[in-house]
């Protein structure tokens, strides 16, 4: 069931109905929990049994957690859940991936071995819920947390529809303690809810899908035919297409909880108007970049134990996240980029951080620029279904190719669209679109609100996932 899709839009309606009908609040929570699972079960309905399993193994474990003092049999239940959670997410994520790697080793030793691929289907969010389960529990091991007051409050921020299949991965201390009074959506939250739902189907559906998916679906489709120009354009397109999926996807997840009275964090910060990498991952994905920093960097000490441990500490942490995005080399590359990047940045403001000339205005237009080039030369290996693809775009971009399949039409279309995003969250950076808006002329917002909604019927739509589904 699609943002993007009628089906969706329906749902919600009835759901935002419901919500907003006179039962308890215990109702209402059932009601939402219960359309939770329905809105999971629209895909592959046995799949529910692992959030099942997920809640009940969390549910149990965060319990017995918090009223345990002793020290070994806290570990061993933290352990548990450590090995539920991502045991499943091993299995279903990653078991093809170490398979196919192991007989290649194994074949690289001069043995024949070729066993059947395993046949096993990705169960949709998979990724992103089994870190919002794991947060629950590793809080209330940390003792920063405490566990939810009843079971169905636990179930609701587990499988809690709007954020369920792609994020933003919510912190059980964030949600649950919303749980504790109803919620119900005023007048001004429903219409900047809905108001933050049509801007993020506007940004799938007419910027991600219709502009720029064409052209980037073609360049990396067929690499060897792209010259250096179609190199370039076709990996802005990715650009700027990956921010619209994902930033639409969160906007509209954001504005569906947000109607129905809940707050869910920010997940993006105009990523593209960055200065540095430190600050692209303050930006980029908030909400996972922070649970690897809380739960992944900092559990294996972070910068606390000097220069040469922090290095290796940011390289795992984002070789982890990349490998988090998919089982492949090219995430595990794409990780690996960015944390060689972070260690670099790092390295040398600890040298170079006093020197006033990387305090003027034109180094800062200068790291805005070469920022955001880097970030897109990285997301080639993203994008990429195989490490030879990303190589043979990567050096094309950097040959003198004048192949041209790209028409002109098309490169003008990128330029313009990538062009005015990057203004856009020049202008936006340090101030959110919620306070943006709210300064504009009644006269500006009324067309800006009604823009989106008339580009959404002029074009066509192809009803493509939103790429994170895949992760």
């Amino acid at each position: 069931m699609l943002f993007n899709s009628f089906t969706f839009l329906v749902f919600f309606a009835i759901v935002l109905l419901i919500h907003r009908v006179s039962f308890s609040w215990t109702q209402k929570k059932i009601h939402l929990l219960l359309a939770s699972y329905l809105f999971y079960a629209a895909w592959n309905p046995p799949f529910v049994v692992l959030l099942w399993i997920s809640t009940a193994v969390d549910w149990l474990v965060g319990r017995r957690l918090h009223a345990s003092d002793d020290a070994g049999t806290r570990k061993r239940l933290v352990a548990v859940s450590l090995a539920v959670n991502l045991g499943l997410l091993g299995y279903f994520k990653y078991a093809g991936f170490v398979l196919e790697n192991f007989v290649w080793l194994v074949q690289q030793l001069g043995f024949d071995y070729n066993p059947a691929a395993p046949d096993i289907i990705l169960p949709l969010g998979i990724s992103f819920y089994t870190f919002q389960t794991l947060s629950y529990t590793l809080s209330i091991y940390r003792r920063d947390g405490e566990p939810a007051d009843s079971l169905v409050d636990f179930a609701l921020f587990v499988t809690f529809f709007p954020q369920l299949v792609a994020g933003p991965i919510v912190r059980a201390t964030d949600f649950i303690v919303q749980l504790a009074t109803p919620k119900q959506a005023d007048a001004q939250q429903l219409g900047w809810g809905l108001a933050m739902m049509n801007f993020g189907i506007f940004q799938k559906v007419v910027l991600a899908d219709t502009l720029l998916a064409p052209v980037a679906d073609k360049v990396f489709g067929f690499p060897r035919m792209a010259g250096t120009v179609d190199a370039w354009i076709g990996s802005l397109a990715f650009s700027g297409q990956i921010f619209f999926d994902f930033g639409g996807y969160s906007s509209c997840a954001i504005g569906a909880a947000l109607c129905l009275g809940f707050v869910l964090p920010e997940n993006f910060r105009c990523p593209y108007a960055s200065l540095g990498f430190s600050d692209f991952w303050r930006r980029w994905h908030i909400s996972l970049s922070t649970w690897l920093r809380d739960y992944l960097y900092i559990s294996m000490g972070g910068n606390r134990a000097g220069a040469v441990r922090t290095y290796i500490n940011l390289a795992a942490t984002m070789l982890l996240g990349g490998l988090w995005h998919g089982a492949s080399w090219t995430f595990v590359v794409w990780g690996g980029l960015h944390g060689f990047y972070l260690i670099v940045e790092r390295a040398l403001k600890a040298q170079l951080g006093g020197v006033a000339l990387f305090h003027t205005a034109a180094f800062k237009i200068l790291s805005y620029g070469s920022t955001f080039v880097v970030v897109t030369l990285t997301w080639v290996f993203f994008r990429a279904e195989t490490f030879a693809q990303a190589t043979t775009l990567l050096a094309t971009m950097f040959a003198d190719v004048p192949r041209r399949e790209l028409s002109s039409g098309q490169v003008n279309t990128v330029l313009v669209v990538v062009g005015v995003m990057l203004i856009a969250q020049l202008s936006l950076r340090n101030t959110d679109l919620e306070r943006a808006f709210s300064r504009l002329p009644t006269l500006v917002k009324g067309p800006l609100l009604a823009l989106p909604i008339l580009c959404l019927f002029a074009v066509p739509g192809d009803n493509r996932a939103f790429i994170y589904f895949q992760f």
